[in-house]
């Protein structure tokens, strides 16, 4: 069973998008919840952001 993401869950991003640069397997953040829609925002380590994408909920899974 799917979770659907709420705000400020982590997520992995289940497909790849190369047209953002991002692999299946990356960790986001929600960072705001659009209409049908979640804004995912993607960090490195120094907490730069280095993509920050809207993305629906089967392209996500959420993490505990």
């Amino acid at each position: 069973m799917n979770v659907d993401p709420q705000l400020l869950d982590v997520v992995a991003l289940l497909e790849d998008l190369p047209e953002h640069r991002l692999v299946r397997g990356q960790v986001g953040t929600v960072v705001e919840l659009l209409d049908k829609a979640y804004e995912v925002e993607f960090c490195d380590d120094d907490g730069k952001t280095y993509a920050e994408v809207a993305l629906e909920a089967d392209q996500l899974l959420v993490l505990h």
